[in-house]
């Protein structure tokens, strides 16, 4: 599924999920946690991969496309199970 969200949007949900959680995405996906930076904007790429995001300059640090939305499903679904357990 392709979703567009800004950039600083992205960057906001990155920084909410509680210690450990590019960790835990990375395990579930069976991918490398540089992989998982880079989805929220990193762009160490010897060490991870693209995963489908692309960012067109604008306002809120630009327009982000993502073609897989299965890491920030994961990210949000982890920041609502931590509301719930607070």
């Amino acid at each position: 599924m392709i979703k567009t969200i800004s950039f600083n949007e992205l960057r906001r949900i990155k920084e909410s999920l509680p210690e450990g959680s590019i960790h835990r995405i990375a395990d579930e996906l069976h991918t490398t946690v540089q992989t998982v930076r880079n989805y929220f904007g990193g762009t160490d790429y010897e060490y991870g991969s693209n995963c489908g995001l692309h960012i067109e300059p604008g306002p809120d640090g630009g327009c982000v496309v993502l073609d897989d939305t299965t890491i920030l499903e994961m990210a949000e679904k982890i920041l609502e199970e931590s509301r719930t357990q607070s």
